[in-house]
């Protein structure tokens, strides 16, 4: 049985584990008092967790209303009645991390204790991990000595805190640095304050973010880690779009409000309240968002506008925007002859398409 847990919330954005099993328990039947019970359990773990009392409440008489109606009455399986609590959970709460999924695997922690992984567990998710680069999909110095680092989620830090040195490692003789989060979909905000330390210097010591948590009442900060001891200071330019979400909007938001680096892309997808996974029985869970983010420099969030880049482009468009804008600052600072026409010269290939530049593809929904 499968604990709730770190291990268990979210790699790499809002989804709940997989298996087959899962699969096979999505469409058993589902009767009129299972509907009931469900609801009325989701009604409970919004009105005790949700972020937002009032709109938890809003929420809990809504869809308890709604079922007295019978507008449940078509979900007849769990995976429907899944699919129909979160349509309205986030057409009602204005909130995209809402999500009530299939997972019969699901066991909710004994109340007040926390849960330790085991050691099965942990050589597990480090294995998961592992195989899907760290998060990390492509590290690639391209001519005129720029870099190119795609992130596409933040797992856990102790099992990528070691990757993201290596990968800056690797770019931190280029000379500019294109940071990839287009694909982005989340993960843990531990995770994106240690990538970004990397990109400060050693005695640059920032505020990067604050997240309230309801249940437990109390805000916890997030700043710069001065254990990182690789750092990168050259221009960075972030791309964006509309995949982007929660900590890879973190990432970006952060970048941008501490004046690091350059937005280019689109407007992201605007959700900035982190949370936690609850039972609701007959093998349901939900993702409710129990706490929100609020950056130190603007004291808000992205949550419902996302986050603006500072060049807006279509976001399949954003790479070659990004390297030839960066190309051509480049040239303009450059002192010596040699150096001009190498960064012309890639700028001309850029152009004339010779140059086969990372490509934007959507992510699955």
């Amino acid at each position: 049985m499968r604990k709730a847990s770190m291990m268990s919330i979210l790699l790499f954005g809002l989804t709940t584990a997989a298996s087959a099993f899962a699969q096979e328990h999505a469409d058993t039947p589902l009767d009129a008092g299972a509907r009931t019970a469900v609801v009325a359990r989701l009604g409970e773990q919004l009105r005790a967790n949700y972020v937002f009392p009032e709109i938890a409440e809003r929420l809990a008489k809504a869809t308890a209303a709604k079922r007295a109606k019978g507008g449940y009455d078509a979900a007849t399986t769990p995976q429907a009645l899944a699919e129909a609590l979160t349509a309205d959970l986030v057409a009602l709460g204005k909130d995209k991390h809402f999500r009530v999924s299939v997972d019969p695997q699901f066991a909710p922690p004994p109340t007040g204790a926390p849960v330790l992984p085991t050691r099965e567990d942990v050589a597990a998710y480090s294995e998961e991990i592992a195989r899907m680069g760290f998060g990390i999909e492509r590290v690639q110095r391209l001519p005129g000595n720029v870099g190119y680092l795609e992130v596409r989620g933040f797992a856990g830090l102790a099992y990528v805190g070691e990757a993201y040195t290596q990968a800056v490692s690797l770019l931190r003789g280029t000379d500019a640095l294109v940071l990839d989060l287009r694909r982005n979909g989340g993960g843990q905000p531990e995770s994106v304050a240690y990538l970004l330390s990397h990109f400060f210097g050693v005695d640059d010591e920032r505020h990067l973010n604050d997240i309230y948590n309801r249940p437990e009442n109390r805000t916890r900060e997030y700043w710069t880690n001065p254990s990182v001891k690789v750092r990168y200071t050259h221009p960075i330019y972030v791309l964006t779009s509309g995949d982007t979400f929660s900590g890879g909007e973190e990432a970006a938001y952060d970048l941008q409000t501490q004046k690091r680096a350059t937005l280019v892309g689109e407007v992201t997808g605007g959700g900035a309240n982190p949370g936690d996974i609850v039972a609701l029985g007959q093998g349901l869970v939900a993702f409710i968002p129990t706490g929100k983010s609020i950056n130190p420099i603007t004291k808000t969030n992205w949550e419902h506008v996302g986050v603006k880049p500072d060049i807006a482009v279509p976001a399949a468009d954003a790479m070659k925007v990004a390297y030839v804008k960066i190309l051509e600052d480049l040239a303009t600072k450059a002192t010596d002859a040699d150096e001009r026409q190498r960064l012309a010269r890639a700028l001309e290939r850029v152009e004339q398409g010779e140059i086969d530049l990372p490509r934007y593809i959507p992510r699955k929904r």
